[in-house]
């Protein structure tokens, strides 16, 4: 049977995005490598041109030079073009990566907006418009409460609001009186010091002296008695 019909042979799957990234990124360090081999092999050749004088031998290095740098040449398109390949790949990564953003953002939302239908259920309108009416009463009774609570004792019911009225007038405009007498019209409210101790007045410039002591004993500037001069030499 197996001859007739053959052996069937297993799919291997197909090569992920990323595996096919990583296989180009080393086929591109592996041509970065060989190039940079040939950088230092033709800077070895350029070192024997600046030795070699002109001639067969000259000659010979410059062909050898000519190869490398042909065969630099090529690696660096195939490198060029392994890193278009990579940037194409890593486009498609992205893309691949937001579409299963989008999937994963599509499938929370599902599952949200399920859970808020079942939440919304058990809530009704009306509920809440009856528990806010009952809120109001319970403030409106409680208010009423402290009212009550809050009133004063021993206040008489006969009191004529007229009267009390008059006595307010009354009272601030002699408010207004006090505040408008200027400062120097007001009674000194200050004691005489001088008055209570019953001190007389310093004297104002000399005083006349009488005619009986005119000659008796000289006087300074200040009214005391002059010193003799006489005394104040012994």
């Amino acid at each position: 049977m197996k001859r007739v019909f053959g052996i069937k042979k297993e799919t291997q799957p197909a090569p992920s995005v990323q595996d096919a990234s990583d296989r180009i990124n080393k086929r591109g360090e592996s041509v970065e490598e060989k190039i940079k081999k040939l950088d230092a092999e033709l800077a070895r050749y350029k070192e024997q041109l600046k030795k070699t004088r002109p001639g067969p031998a000259q000659e010979a290095v410059k062909a050898r030079a000519m190869r490398v740098l042909k065969q630099k040449r090529m690696y660096e398109g195939q490198r060029d073009m392994l890193y278009n390949q990579t940037y194409n790949l890593d486009q498609v990564s992205f893309a691949a990566e937001g579409i299963k953003d989008a999937q994963q953002t599509m499938a929370a939302m599902k599952s949200a907006n399920k859970e808020l239908k079942g939440m919304m259920k058990t809530v009704s309108i009306q509920d809440v418009d009856n528990l806010q009416d009952e809120m109001t009463d319970l403030m409106d009774v409680s208010n009423e409460i402290q009212e009550t609570l809050g009133r004063s004792y021993g206040v008489p019911d006969n009191v004529d609001e007229e009267e009390l009225m008059g006595e307010l007038d009354a009272l601030e405009a002699d408010m207004e009186f006090e505040e408008g007498v200027p400062s120097y019209l007001q009674p000194d409210k200050e004691p005489d010091l001088d008055s209570e101790l019953n001190m007389p007045s310093a004297p104002m410039g000399h005083t006349s002296m009488p005619a009986g002591r005119a000659n008796a004993q000289a006087e300074d500037e200040l009214g005391l008695p002059a010193v003799p001069r006489a005394s104040l030499r012994g």
